[in-house]
Parts: C-alpha cells; sequence; structure tokens
C-alpha cells in the first residue's frame, strides 16, 4: 500500500534516532518515495550521511543551503507528501507542535502539511507521563495527529516503563494500514465527531453509586471506523469495560463521571463538531442528595429520592445546525420500533439506531450487535448480527450519506 507513496520522516534529538533508520529502509524497501527532515540535535544521534543514504535524498535540516542559497521550502514540502511522520518525536518537539511554535524545518513543514501527521513519541516514562506531556499529547490527537504509541520496556535511562519509540516495523505498518482503508480522503476527511461511550456512575455516597451494564464497546468501535474513515474523533466516556484500551490511536478521550458531568462535557465538545453520535447509555435518573460520608445501615428499609437528568441528546437536539448529523441510540425491550421512532422524533435525531435486548447476542457487552437504523424520513436499514465494528461500518456509511444531503442543502 506504500508503493508510490510519497512520506516525509521528521527525526528529532532522542537515543530512538537509530531506529529511523530501520523506518527509512522499510518505507522505501515497500516503494515509497522518503524524504527526510532532521533538527540539528538529531544530527548528534545519527549522522546525515545514514538518513541520505537510506532515504536516497539529501538530508534537510536548515531552512536553506548556506553554500549556494538553496531553499528548502516547507511549504513544498508539506505539500508534496502524502504522510509525515515524525519518529522518533521528543518531548520537546511534541510541545512546540502542540503550541504550535515553528522555529525549525521540521516544525514549520508541520504547520504546513496537508496530509495526514503521525508521531512517535520517544522518551523516559516519567517525562511520557507528566501532566504536560499528556496535555500536549492530547491536544495533537485533537488536532487530528495520528499517535503511536511508545512501547514498554527498558529505557536508556535504565528504567522500566512506557516511553519507547515503537518498532520501525510496527510504524510502518500502520502507515501502510492507514493507506488500505478504502476510505482515505472520503467525505469524512476534516470532519470533526463527538461519540458518547460507556455508563455513566450516579453517586449515593462516598463509596456506593447507580449504573448500568454498558461496556462501551460500541461506542469505540463507532470511534475507530470513524477515525479510519478520515475523522478527527473526541470520545466522551464513562463507565467501560477496563478491557478497552485506555487510549486509542488518533482518539482524543475525555472521562466523565455522572450524567451531568457527560452532560457538560458532550454540550461543550458537540459545538465545534459535524457529528455527535450518542452512544453512551445515560442514566435517566439521579440521586437528589449525595453523602459525602458512606451512609450507615439503618433498619430493613433504605429510600433513595432520585431525580431526572439531563436529556443530553434532546440538549444537543434542540441547539444543533442545520449541517450537523445528531446520532442516537436506542435500547428496548418491548414496542422496540414505536419507542426507537418516538424518541428520534422528540429528540430532534437525524438517525436513530436500535437494538433489542431480545436479540440474542445483542446489547451490553456482548461483541457483537445486530441492529436496526431509522431516518426521520422512513427509511430504515436492518443490519444482521454482526460484530460491533461491522455495525459501525454500515452506521457510518449512513452518516455519510446524511452529510452529503446536508452540505447538497446548504449549497
Amino acid at each position: 500500500m506504500l508503493k508510490g507513496k510519497k512520506i516525509l520522516v521528521g527525526v528529532t534529538g532522542s537515543i530512538a534516532a537509530y531506529k529511523s533508520a530501520v523506518l527509512i529502509r522499510r518505507l522505501v524497501s515497500a516503494g515509497a518515495e522518503v524524504k527526510v527532515i532532521a533538527t540539528e540535535l538529531a544530527k548528534q544521534f545519527i549522522t546525515p550521511l545514514t538518513l541520505a543514504t537510506l532515504s536516497k535524498n539529501p538530508l534537510l535540516v536548515d531552512f536553506f543551503n548556506p553554500e549556494n542559497g538553496e531553499w528548502n521550502s516547507h511549504v513544498k514540502l508539506g505539500l508534496w507528501a502524502d504522510a509525515y511522520v515524525i519518529a522518533p518525536a521528543t518531548a520537546n518537539t511534541i510541545a512546540k507542535m502542540a503550541g504550535g511554535i515553528a522555529d525549525n524545518l521540521l516544525l514549520t513543514t508541520y504547520l504546513s502539511a496537508r496530509c495526514p501527521v503521525f508521531v512517535a513519541p520517544a522518551m523516559d516514562l516519567d517525562m511520557y507521563n507528566h501532566a504536560a506531556t499528556r496535555r500536549n499529547i492530547g491536544r495533537l490527537v485533537q488536532d487530528g495527529v495520528h499517535l503511536i504509541e511508545p512501547a514498554s520496556g527498558e529505557l536508556a535511562s535504565g528504567l522500566e516503563g512506557k516511553g519507547r519509540m515503537e518498532e520501525p516495523e510496527v510504524i510502518a505498518d500502520r502507515i501502510s494500514q492507514f493507506f488500505a482503508s478504502p476510505f482515505v480522503g472520503d467525505a469524512l476527511w476534516g470532519k470533526k465527531v463527538v461519540i458518547t461511550a460507556g455508563g455513566t456512575v450516579e453517586p449515593i455516597d462516598a463509596v456506593r453509586f447507580i449504573s448500568n451494564r454498558s461496556s462501551g464497546k460500541m461506542g469505540y468501535a463507532l470511534a475507530d471506523r470513524f477515525r479510519r474513515h478520515g475523522a478527527t474523533v473526541t470520545v466522551v466516556r464513562g463507565s467501560v469495560d477496563p478491557r478497552l484500551p485506555g487510549t486509542v490511536e488518533g482518539v482524543c478521550e475525555i472521562e466523565a463521571g455522572d450524567a451531568e458531568d457527560m452532560a457538560r462535557k458532550t454540550m461543550a465538545a458537540a459545538v465545534e463538531s459535524d457529528v455527535i453520535v450518542m452512544a453512551a447509555a445515560v442514566a435517566d435518573y439521579t440521586p437528589e442528595s449525595v453523602s459525602d460520608v458512606k451512609i450507615k445501615k439503618q433498619g430493613d428499609d433504605m429510600t433513595i429520592r432520585l431525580k431526572q437528568t439531563r436529556d443530553i441528546a434532546a440538549s444537543v437536539g434542540a441547539v444543533k445546525r442545520p449541517s450537523q448529523v445528531l446520532v442516537g441510540f436506542a435500547l428496548e425491550t418491548d414496542n422496540e420500533e414505536a419507542n426507537a421512532l418516538d424518541k428520534m422524533k422528540r429528540k430532534r435525531l437525524d438517525m436513530i439506531v436500535l437494538n433489542s435486548l431480545r436479540d440474542k447476542g445483542a446489547g451490553f457487552g456482548c461483541d457483537t450487535n445486530k441492529v436496526t437504523i431509522y431516518r426521520p424520513d422512513g427509511t430504515r436499514r436492518e443490519c444482521d448480527l454482526k460484530s460491533k465494528s461491522l455495525v459501525a461500518d454500515d452506521i457510518v456509511k449512513e452518516v455519510i450519506e446524511l452529510l452529503e444531503r446536508a452540505e447538497r442543502k446548504s449549497k
């Protein structure tokens, strides 16, 4: 999938720079045309001759050649590339990228690049786990940069932990997989998608809470599929299956606690989004009052007064723009279709995905799902039992069609 692709490789000043030589060799062997941009400090870890020889192109470091004045245009480089991968990416370079700082050729090219950008961090575990670094990486992911998570193992400092740049073979495969997607460059390229996932946790006291059996698997399957289709994805997640990955490559994750917390964070993220998918199982009711301490057992009975939570889907539906697409989910046990259609109308949804707990293999905790997709115009699409990833593909295709319709109407 890399044959004929034009790939920029950015190399920064890290001990992991030696791995960039292997990455460049693999990309070239796969048929890609490679140009390398290095920082000044990177040259202290790997020689310019090595990088130039392996890439079959002169190494680019400065804005111009001091001997003949030849200009290395970051604009032309950004337009030339089909992909830009910065590997290794140090904490310093990541911070500058997140802040829009442009004090070398590698960074100015990043700001000029119109192609997908991949970042493979390399640093000590404490630097990687520092709040500032996590914040900067989160900012890049929000900006649409594809994060290639570092691996765990022995680090140059002698410590053990996460921070090792991912192996060159894995990075090359990730880039190849990206280009293998038939949807690269489709209608979702540049679109912003917000997805809610998992269940909310409604506290009763300092130790107890009310929740539900939502695993978050459908929401994460959707996040992965939207990302693969070119969208910039944000997941607002509540309580999810602990076996799900803590971080999904290329997806910004925002943690939410109770229903009100999820409502605030979803509403804020939805303002600038093109698509909002309400896949979370949000509690309909929450305790009226929450004790700061554990409530002691008293007598045979205990009464907890509940109040209604904010309806997030209805709140978004009330303020959404005509160009935005709002997708809801309905998990029902009886009168499934009638309940789903009523929900779609009341909440001004552009589409609703219905699944029934009476269908074996569908619902909470399953890796499969069986759904029916409805639109306000009466269109319906039934999807047989299949993996949640394949169901997510069906949902994404419907969203693409709705977006295209909305864009045609606006012209």
